[in-house]
């Protein structure tokens, strides 16, 4: 991942975009017909994934598909540019978006849920917005695509349009546009102070020419900007608000979209645009290495308070999140690796759990965990999946939580502290002390529960496909896809003659 680079020109980017927008209209005119609807979803989440596939070969020869929509003014365009970092995540998304198109439709139907092609087209655009996000080349081009996102999600977020959903969704509104003004604010003062806004592994600033004051007030304007939905606290408290919403949403919001762009945006500005030299010369790394362990250790403490189980996810997620930007924040290569590894690891991992608390709920009307005794002998395949991703997220191995935090903790070791690698541990203990006690009412407690129905198969087999492949990336972090080599080639380019 250290060689020369070459940058072709490829429509393939803008397909991938672009391949569920084409789909939004086919959704909406197929009202009527929820068959053919769903075809569509399916279709174009099978198509994207597809897509996204073919431009891995040419990554691997080191050649980066590059699509430049329009220029606006010099140094001002919007580009799309599959480098390895997007490719990344853009397979993380896509892939993970046909197991929730299948899901959803199990969800939908099995709860009867009102006003479901608005559902499926939100859907649609929401995984539009996060390829533009996975593969824009410059600033202004995850601007926009950042902000698409967040509007796009609104109507997920209020799906069930009582009152708590309305509230939820003002909240989840006047959190992320609120990031996303201060966002505009970087991006017009970058530009003002370097007449670029092209991401650059290493960093885009000159370290001699950026003052310490406006480097802290910049840096904090982009952080404000992408920490909201990446949940640092204290920019967290929409999303277990937002849990409100249907589960495939709290899976999409969860792991497949709206956090995980909050988490790659963190990566894009510590990699890609302030950049290690200029991130440990100001202490810009001790901040975010403060704001993350701070958050791990926090969210784990609260999860613990929540009898709600979506809401007990939900706080662990704001936990995982901060993995990421700690592994960001090391400015270390393994470290850098290790963040991108648990996007992918965590996606998985929490996106079984999700796909589990969704299948009781369908199930047997249950949201509470004081209500779920028992539900592991009625639904043995869920509550099976859910023990395994609970093992990953505490890092156990084989499974693949395991990978992501060991690399996360060697690259403490690499940066020369051991805090970070403490609280790794401490986090992990915590992970187990909210989730096994689920996995031991389920079990262990009660009499086995009625069931009147079976667990719906249509909704069982995407959550033993996703926890499956967290099993194999465990045992092959690789894989077909290559990701791991991938992550820890993107870590040694951005880290590459950094020096402290």
């Amino acid at each position: 991942m250290t060689e020369t680079w070459q940058v072709y020109p490829s429509i393939i980017p803008l397909y991938v975009v672009g391949i569920s927008l084409l789909a939004v209209p086919l959704i909406v005119l197929s009202n009527n017909r929820p068959n053919l609807r769903e075809f569509w979803t399916l279709g174009a989440s099978i198509v994207k994934f597809l897509l996204v596939f073919s431009l891995l070969p040419n990554l691997l020869s080191h050649r980066i598909a590059l699509f430049t929509l329009w220029e606006i003014a010099p140094g001002i365009t919007l580009t799309l540019k599959a480098d390895a970092m997007g490719v990344f995540f853009a397979l993380v998304a896509s892939s993970l978006w046909i197991a929730t198109s299948l899901y959803s439709i199990g969800y939908m139907r099995g709860l009867k849920e009102h006003k479901q092609t608005r559902y499926f087209a939100s859907f649609a655009v929401c995984l539009s917005a996060t390829m533009g996000i996975a593969f824009a080349a410059n600033i202004l081009t995850f601007l926009i695509f950042y902000e698409i996102l967040t509007v796009a999600t609104y109507p997920l977020v209020i799906h069930k349009e009582t009152k708590e959903a309305i509230s939820a969704g003002r909240k989840y509104l006047a959190y992320t546009l609120s990031a996303g003004i201060l966002l505009i604010a970087a991006t017009v003062l970058t530009y003002k102070l370097t007449g670029n806004l092209d991401f650059k592994a290493g960093g885009i600033f000159d370290p001699t020419s950026l003052p310490r004051q406006r480097a802290w007030i910049l840096f904090l304007l982009f952080l404000g900007g992408v920490g909201v939905k990446a949940a640092i606290m204290p920019l967290h408290s929409w999303l277990p608000a937002a849990m409100i919403a249907p589960t495939p949403v709290s899976a999409l919001l969860h792991a497949v979209a709206v956090v995980k762009s909050g988490a790659f945006g963190v990566l894009r500005l510590v990699g890609f645009i302030f950049g290690p030299t200029l991130m440990h010369l100001y202490g810009l790394d001790i901040l975010l290495t403060t704001l993350a362990c701070l958050t791990i250790i926090t969210a784990s403490l609260l999860a613990f308070r929540q009898d709600n189980l979506k809401h007990r996810l939900a706080y662990s997620t704001v936990g995982h999140l901060s993995y990421i930007v700690l592994g960001a924040a090391l400015l270390s290569p393994a470290a850098f690796a290790g963040a991108l590894l648990h996007l992918l690891n965590h996606a998985f991992l929490k996106i079984t759990l999700f796909f589990c608390a969704g299948a009781i709920y369908v199930t047997m009307h249950k949201e509470k965990i004081s209500e779920l005794k028992g539900v592991g002998h009625a639904m043995p395949w869920t509550m099976g999946a859910f023990t395994i991703a609970t093992i990953g997220l505490m890092g156990v191995p084989p499974l693949n939580g395991f990978i992501s935090k060991w690399e996360i903790c060697l690259g403490s070791l690499q940066a020369g502290t051991v805090l970070p690698l403490i609280i790794l541990i401490i986090s992990g203990l915590l992970n187990g002390g909210y989730l096994f006690p689920i996995i031991y009412k389920a079990y262990y407690t009660g009499t086995p529960h009625p069931i009147k129905e079976k667990e719906p198969y249509i909704m069982v087999v995407p959550l033993l496909v996703t926890i499956s492949f967290a099993v194999l990336l465990g045992l092959f972090p690789n894989g077909v896809f290559t990701f791991f080599d991938l992550a820890t080639g993107v870590g040694k380019e951005i880290l590459r003659g950094f020096v402290r």
